[in-house]
């Protein structure tokens, strides 16, 4: 090495060395891109950080920690070195929810600790995440991990709260101050949404989740808090068909690889609650995807028997309906006319939740697979977990049948043996071509863009809660729950109702909120397949609302939001190719509530098109109420929406 190469590694060793001492013993700002969001990192007994935007601390003083069975990962850490990088690429999504292209810009600091571990710091435009990074050998035990997060006054919190670490991640959402909530109330699940009653709403989530427990949320009892995990369970006892009970649980929450990077912890953070809705947090921190090649995997739409209880009916319908081989052959050439591409096969298709290889006889799998092909039909067979945990070459045998994909049910657990159960189903199923619908899920964690043939999840209160299923609970879900990846919330209902005269009962099913509301839904709400959850009968007798929702896309090329407010109203416009959607709904608080639409990301010097479907003049009274018209607009118009309690807009232009 000659002297001035030597004396470089001397300089940049030093000023490795130096700003390693700097952010020790001072601390260190991190900044994002455009200069409005900074994290202002300390180094002392604790790794702490503040986060701010517009110079103004959003949450201060919080740390965080790993706590190892050998040692704890974040407690009198000696730092040995800092680097800083900046991070500007594009992602291309295979399912695209929101842009089939993605500007991923950050700036980023690695702090490097004695011990083999470091903490990786990316502040964004839009929020911040951090992630521990360890280099140890073998395996390690890691007993807890503190995220712990200090508010610097009373904030309002948006939570869902379940009653223990057993959940379907349906309860409703709940509000909260922060100072009344107590370390000895329930704990919350992700996504969390914190109103700072000032001007900013954060929105906090995890991404790149695995071989690792999913984060809940507790209060520390003290206007904050802190993390909590489930342990890894270690014997199981039977609980019948769909699960097992858990009989010993280790005493760490993971034993996993001792060189690894941890799930990204994230905070989106805005002034404008419309950028929750575009935010691609979970996307920018998820694994680069593991399939070299998915265009198998086809998004869609599906529709679905179960919510109606696969009871069509009406002078086309000479056969007795209910699950057997006539029903769902009708299902097929009712998905065929419209180009819906899956007709899903709920519970009951197999002689036995099971045995999944054993058909039941009334309804003939084999036969549908061959007439669902023949009409350009796929077919989507559900399971329980437990069924798959105990079969796992079924993916091979469905393959084998020309089975498109599987609907995975009642996992109901985020613990580290479940979550690698997801990603051992992802690829044993991408494995034979299969996309993946989890059910009874918790919620997308970048597992999706890890394996994109993970195409949505449940892990949310959706429409088969029927009267449970509030506008006012549902208009939270753009910002939270949909805001962090895909949702399948079955929407589609051709009853709708007020939520003070709702009634309702399979075969019959009713949906509470407007018919422009559902409508609507299928805009607004994302998912890589979307369900047509009503009865073909009724889509039948509706043509024109059939003929709207059917032509919407799964997949977007680009989504602006026009119009947010959290948990009260959304309205947003997303393009696929050259033709544009809008979609509104809005929760019961107001009697009515007008938006004025400005449709400036229209093309100039053209003219377009807009069929659009609006709350009848008694919607508020009689949800069914809608009128659809058809109107020419340009870019830059001006166009006025009113929608009635629990109502919606829908809309294509073209």
């Amino acid at each position: 090495m000659n002297f001035t190469n030597k004396l470089l590694c001397t300089f940049l060793v030093f000023f490795g060395l130096s700003n390693a001492l700097s952010a020790q013993e001072k601390g260190m700002d991190l900044q994002s891109p455009n200069g409005s969001i900074k994290v202002s990192l300390t180094v002392s007994d604790k790794i702490y950080y503040t986060i701010s935007a517009n110079n103004e601390p959003l949450l201060s003083k919080n740390y965080l920690s790993l706590q190892l069975k050998d040692g704890t990962s974040g407690q009198n850490p000696k730092l040995t070195s800092t680097k800083k990088e900046t991070g500007n690429t594009l992602i291309k999504p295979y399912i695209a929810l929101k842009f089939s292209t993605v500007k991923n810009n950050y700036n980023s600091v690695l702090l490097s600790f004695k011990g083999s571990y470091a903490v990786e710091f990316r502040a964004f435009d839009d929020g911040v995440a951090y992630r521990f990074i360890t280099s140890k050998k073998d395996s390690i035990e890691v007993l807890s991990e503190d995220f712990a997060v200090n508010f610097p006054a009373d904030y309002l919190l948006h939570l869902q709260q379940p009653g223990g670490f057993k959940t379907a991640y349906e309860e409703r959402y709940s509000k909260m101050e922060s100072k009344d909530w107590k370390a000895t109330d329930k704990m919350s699940n992700l996504p969390l949404l914190i109103d700072t009653k000032k001007q900013y709403k954060i929105l906090i989530s995890e991404s790149d989740l695995s071989d690792y427990p999913g984060m809940f949320l507790k209060s520390s009892g003290n206007n904050g808090m802190v993390s909590t995990f489930p342990k890894t369970p270690l014997e199981f006892g039977d609980d019948g068909d769909r699960s097992l009970k858990i009989l010993k649980e280790a005493g760490y929450i993971a034993k996993t690889a001792g060189s690894r990077n941890f799930p990204w912890r994230y905070f989106v953070i805005t002034a404008d609650d419309k950028q929750l809705m575009e935010n691609t947090m979970t996307l920018k921190l998820a694994a680069p995807s593991e399939i070299k090649d998915p265009s198998w995997v086809k998004p869609g739409q599906a529709s679905w028997e179960w919510w109606n209880d696969a009871a069509p009916y009406g002078p086309d319908v000479n056969f007795v309906s209910g699950y057997n081989l006539a029903t769902y052959k009708y299902y097929i050439d009712f998905a065929a006319k419209f180009g819906i591409k899956y007709i899903i096969m709920d519970e009951g298709w197999a002689k036995t939740t099971r045995d999944p290889y054993t058909p039941n006889p009334d309804v003939d799998v084999h036969e549908l697979i061959r007439y669902g092909k023949e009409k350009g039909v796929g077919i989507v067979l559900w399971l329980t977990w437990l069924t798959v945990h105990n079969n796992m070459d079924v993916f091979k045998t469905f393959q084998e049948w020309g089975v498109k994909g599987v609907k995975i049910d009642f996992m109901d657990r985020s613990d580290q043996w479940m979550v690698k159960y997801y990603e051992n189903v992802a690829k044993e199923a991408a494995k034979y071509e299969l996309f993946v619908d989890f059910h009874g899920s918790f919620k997308p964690s970048g597992l999706e863009y890890k394996y994109p043939n993970v195409i949505s999840y449940e892990g949310v209160r959706g429409m088969e809660q029927m009267g449970g299923t509030l506008p006012d609970n549902s208009l939270f879900l753009p910002f939270m729950r949909n805001a962090v990846g895909p949702m399948d919330y079955t929407p589609g209902a051709m009853i709708s109702m007020q939520p003070e005269v709702y009634r309702s009962e399979r075969p019959n099913s009713a949906s509470i909120g407007t018919r422009a509301y559902q409508l609507a839904l299928f805009v607004v709400f994302e998912s890589g397949i979307q369900m047509l959850a009503d009865n073909p009968t009724l889509y039948y007798r509706n043509l024109d609302c059939t003929e709207f929702i059917t032509q919407v896309p799964t997949t977007w090329d680009e989504t602006k939001a026009l119009a947010a407010k959290v948990g009260e109203l959304a309205v947003v416009a997303k393009r696929k190719d050259k033709k544009w959607f809008i979609g509104g709904i809005t929760n019961g608080k107001e009697k009515e509530r007008n938006v004025q639409l400005n449709l400036d990301f229209l093309e100039k010097g053209k003219t377009y098109t807009m069929t659009y479907f609006e709350d009848g003049i008694n919607a508020g009274r009689q949800a069914m109420d809608y009128r659809k018209k058809t109107i020419s607009v340009k870019s830059g118009d001006q166009i006025p929406v009113k929608m009635v309690r629990n109502g919606g807009f829908a809309a294509v232009i073209q």
